[in-house]
């Protein structure tokens, strides 16, 4: 079976969803292309291939259709961005600079100055307007002709020739000393208003990009490397994985590492979303493009290139916002037969006005206006913009967005599934009770400190870290011995003192007393449970503790969020009732599926589907399957790569808060793609109809068009200024 294989090519040329729409349909001919998607937004074609396909092919066939592709794109520099849109503006100023005096007269009438240019220097004036600002419209609307289609550039060039041609007609023809009535303006402000909506929907292009630019912006090109000792400054791609480097403080890391030595915090907000520092010593994980802080830190090399986190999270974003939602292909059906039914409306609106009686000139300028304001620019920018703008800034926030069929379902969840290990929890293990029969609380902890120092067993680390948060001295031990199966023992000031679990307890034959009450109790909420105890110089139970799975901060305030929103909650878990109970219970999910097998949990998420909309949260490779069968999978940050490829959101940190953050800036993303649809459709349904019966000139529908377009655009910039909603914890 031959390999499948994902390629991106850049389109130049595209104006309008129909335009995207061809292009399309002349690479889906290609031998070996599976699918499809051509964002007109960000000007590219994305290919599921079939084998290997000769580039040269796909470019040919762009080519073909009236458009220009690169087979390896030089991605233009920051620099060269602002010289093309500097260009764009140029040109723009020049023609509302010849365009305003032919306008003006036209101004200045409802004032009661009745004035007009003489005909040669309203011709002087359109002509440069018409044919050399307009030109890039008689190119590309020449292209779409000699391919067999139409574009929106073929109903601009169309409908300001016609005004154009029409003004000449009249000059010619009338008599010698009389004034005509020239539609000059009407063709040179059209064109004016035009390149205005592509100037700012430009600019405003490049902003929805702003996420990737940012990210970018991110990759340091040079690090310095330590060998033998020595320092030197070379360049990232001269690295090598294990390879030393050296990271000042207020330097980004340069590559993905693991701290060796020195002590620093990490400034990540741009990369995970996180806004406090996050403190790093050796053994530590670093990301490149992150911020060093105040400590000199020596890292190993652990990934390079595109397989660092950051490149990654470029390649999720960039695949997300090339994506197309199910939603535009109502608008790729729309696409295809827009231009062809305007043209046939303005035809009959040409021939229905000349029939009625109205003069040949009234009915070139009414089918004029028809072509001017059907111009499908708003169509086509609709659903892309509003992805780019959502998926940039939910990016901003830690939370990766992979595609846009998942950023479409999501606005439709009423039920989150989640793992409890890991993602409500944080999976380790830490005392959640322990109780004293002899002595006081803290003197107990420190004992049971004194035994585990120096294990690297997780509940040692459980007990050592209590001792910590209380700021406890843990003595030394004496005789340190490992009990096989039931714990530790050692000496401590003339005791000798043990901990382990019950067996430990029975084969002594000591009494736990009151705490066997406790203890039933703790065994029920599925505790794993250590007993202290005196072996000599006088055998006694001293104490008893309970450990368990802590919930991750946040775990609360995030379930509150989903009930807030009327969205329901389920357990679904692998641990046993009990554990599982007391974490349902602290969180107020009323849904439990507790000791579920790895296999059986895409079985359950398949249940709930059938009548719900399902998100799945989850973090391990157990988790995959049901990531996988959920309409939306949501991967937790630190999980497996395995649950980050099964999911279509990534959530950047281990942070519960972000599923209803990833919820809402979905259902945002969404709601802004169905305003845009909403009001370019609109403006067209409006629009044609006003056009086609006299009611809106031409100078009047250029403005709409261009209006649609900004509207649009600016409309999907409005994603920008989303924020996670601040979430606490509250009991």
């Amino acid at each position: 079976m031959s390999e499948s294989s994902t390629f991106d090519l850049p389109i130049s040329g595209m104006t309008c969803a129909s335009c995207a729409g061809r292009v399309e349909r002349a690479l889906s001919k290609v031998a070996g292309v599976n699918s499809v998607s051509v964002n007109l937004a960000n000007e590219r074609a994305h290919l599921e291939l079939n084998g290997q396909v000769d580039p040269q092919i796909l470019v040919d066939a762009v080519r073909r259709a009236g458009y220009e592709a690169e087979v390896r794109p030089v991605e233009p520099s920051a620099e060269v961005q602002r010289q093309r849109l500097d260009h764009e503006r140029l040109a723009l100023v020049l023609a509302i600079l010849l365009a305003l005096p032919l306008v003006l007269p036209m101004l200045l009438q409802p004032l009661g100055v009745h004035w007009m240019l003489p005909a040669w220097v309203q011709f002087a004036l359109a002509t440069p307007v018409q044919f050399i600002f307009g030109a890039r419209f008689y190119v590309a609307a020449f292209k779409a002709v000699r391919a067999g289609a139409g574009n929106m550039d073929l109903l601009v060039a169309l409908g300001t020739s016609a005004g154009y041609g029409l003004s000449l007609y009249e000059w010619a023809s009338a008599r010698p000393g009389s004034l005509p009535h020239l539609y000059f303006e009407a063709s040179a402000v059209v064109i004016a208003l035009v390149l205005l909506g592509k100037y700012l929907e430009s600019r405003a292009k490049r902003q929805t990009a702003s996420a990737i630019r940012a990210l970018e912006a991110l990759r340091p090109e040079r690090a310095i490397q330590v060998v033998d000792g020595q320092e030197r400054d070379v360049a990232i791609s001269a690295l090598r994985l294990n390879d030393l480097v050296l990271v000042k403080p207020g330097e980004r890391f340069p590559v993905d590492g693991e701290v060796l030595q020195g002590q620093s915090h990490a400034d990540e907000a741009l990369i995970s979303g996180e806004s406090l520092p996050v403190p790093k010593q050796p053994g530590d994980k670093v990301t490149g493009g992150a911020i060093n802080g105040e400590g000199r830190l020596l890292v190993r090399t652990q990934a390079l290139g595109a397989e660092t986190v950051l490149a990654r999270i470029i390649r999720l974003v960039e695949d997300a916002q090339a994506a197309k939602a199910p939603i535009q292909k109502l608008v790729d059906k729309v696409s295809q037969v827009f231009v062809p039914v305007v043209l046939v409306l303005a035809l009959a609106t040409l021939v229905g006005w000349w029939w009625y009686g109205a003069p040949l000139e009234v009915a070139v300028i009414n089918a004029v206006a028809v072509l001017v304001i059907a111009c499908p620019c708003a169509l086509g920018l609709a659903t892309p913009t509003a992805i780019m703008a959502g998926t940039g800034v939910a990016a901003r926030h830690g939370i990766l967005i992979k595609d846009a069929e998942a950023l479409e379902r999501a606005h439709e969840v009423d039920t989150v599934v989640f793992d409890k290990t890991g993602t409500l929890t944080s999976g380790t293990p830490r005392i959640v009770h322990f109780s004293a029969l002899e002595g006081n609380e803290d003197t107990l902890l420190q004992w049971a400190g004194a035994l585990q120092r120096g294990s690297e067993h997780p509940l040692a680390k459980a007990v050592l870290d209590a001792c910590g948060e209380r700021d406890l001295s843990v003595p030394d031990i004496n005789d340190s011995q490992s009990l096989t199966g039931r714990g530790i023992a050692g000496s401590l000031d003339g005791r000798r003192l043990a901990l382990g679990n019950r067996r430990l307890l029975e084969e002594r034959g000591l009494d736990p007393g009151t705490l066997a009450e406790s203890a039933q109790a703790w065994e029920s909420e599925g505790r794993t449970l250590s007993w202290l105890i005196e072996q000599a110089p006088t055998p006694r139970v001293l104490g008893l503790f309970a450990f368990g799975d802590s919930l991750k901060p946040g775990a609360l305030a995030a379930v509150q969020a989903l009930v807030k929103r009327h969205i329901a909650s389920h357990l679904l878990t692998g641990d046993n009732q009990g554990s599982a109970r007391v974490v349902a219970q602290a969180l107020g999910i009323a849904n439990v599926h507790a000791e579920v097998l790895p296999a059986d949990k895409s079985a359950i998420v398949q249940q709930l589907k059938d009548r719900s909309v399902v998100a799945m949260v989850g973090d391990g490779i157990n988790d995959a399957p049901a990531l996988a069968a959920a309409d939306i999978g949501i991967a937790m940050g630190g999980g497996t790569d395995v649950a980050m490829h099964a999911a279509g959101i990534t959530l950047m940190r281990g942070d519960p808060r972000l599923v209803p953050a990833a919820l809402d800036i979905s259902r945002k993303t969404y709601a802004k793609i169905r305003q845009n649809l909403f009001w370019a459709f609109v403006y067209n349904l409006i629009g044609i109809p006003l056009a086609a019966f006299g009611l809106l000139n031409p100078v009047l529908a250029g403005a709409a068009m261009a209006l649609s377009s900004v509207s649009v655009v600016s409309n999907a910039l409005l994603l920008k200024f989303w924020r996670p909603e601040p979430l606490e914890d509250k009991r």
